[in-house]
């Protein structure tokens, strides 16, 4: 066996997991073509032996390959405030080779990355409504630990949240990588609109984040397989309240009604939010708009 085909060895700590130190380890496998193996413990004879260390350790060194960040002083801290954790730190030094591009690594660490160091150093990045917050993907994980009536075997179920990650990070990667190609479409469509409070898109493309870099689009005009589609342009990202909300009267009638009362004959649903509006053609669903944008 060549030097290369070895399997790398990569330590992180034992007992409970958290999703930074899932990540991380997904990240690494992914990397390294799955190629490694994995050693859950605190003992300091095998941290020194390993060829990756992360999460443990109390070093952060990636010339070395050590990715900590308990240490005093932690491992640094991006601009907007949030810490690396190790996930972080393994995304920085490895993740452009995961995803074949910067741009592309750039996106998923706003996306995920950032999220998961967030969380596993202590950062909220949303408040907390009453009793319901998120469920966030920590949460999805940490179902899977042990409680504390079942016998403490952390490292099975560990590797199993390693697997859901890596399926986790193949399709952010996939999505983003589409997500840049649509891009260029979505602005073109914009540059030709005639009104620019409507963008008529000639797929179902992700078009929202976008669209919302212009200040006129009101509505955006999509094609399914079930027919053509509305969308009322949100006020924010992560808002549901938008721009222009499609007529009250409208709100939850379907075909017969929703025809009567809009005049148009082939006029299929709208939703009781009001955001969203079908029609069987394009005609049709031009139609609804243009009496939305009248209302």
């Amino acid at each position: 066996m060549s030097f290369f085909k070895k399997k790398k060895i990569l330590v992180t700590h034992n007992n409970t997991f958290h999703a930074d130190d899932v990540f991380a380890t997904a990240i690494l496998s992914i990397a390294l073509d799955g190629n490694i193996k994995v050693t859950r413990t605190r003992d300091e004879k095998l941290i020194e032996s390993a060829d990756i260390v992360y999460d443990v350790g109390g070093v952060y060194d990636a010339s070395k390959n050590r990715f900590d960040h308990h240490q005093t002083g932690g491992a640094g801290t991006r601009n907007n405030g949030i810490p690396y954790a190790a996930c972080g730190l393994v995304w920085m030094h490895y993740g452009e080779q995961v995803c074949g591009s910067k741009e592309i690594a750039d996106r998923i660490d706003s996306k995920l990355i950032q999220a998961v160091d967030a969380n596993d150093n202590g950062i909220n990045l949303f408040e907390v409504k009453g009793e319901v917050s998120p469920y966030t993907i920590q949460d999805l994980f940490y179902v899977f630990r042990p409680s504390w009536k079942e016998a403490e075997e952390y490292d099975k179920p560990f590797m199993r949240m390693v697997d859901i990650a890596i399926l986790t990070l193949k399709r952010e990667i996939i999505l983003a990588r589409d997500r840049m190609e649509a891009e260029g479409i979505i602005k073109s469509a914009y540059d030709k609109a005639p009104d620019k409070r409507v963008i008529v898109l000639g797929g179902n493309y992700p078009w929202q984040e976008t669209i919302l870099k212009y200040k006129e689009p009101l509505y955006v005009v999509s094609v399914k397989e079930t027919g053509w589609r509305a969308e009322a342009v949100r006020n924010e990202r992560n808002s549901f309240s938008t721009r222009k909300p499609f007529p009250a009267s409208w709100a939850g009638l379907r075909e017969k009604d929703l025809a009567i009362i809009t005049g148009v004959p082939d006029a299929v649903f709208c939703h009781r939010g009001l955001f969203l509006a079908v029609a069987k053609s394009k005609e049709g669903i031009l139609a609804l708009v243009e009496k939305a944008l009248l209302a």
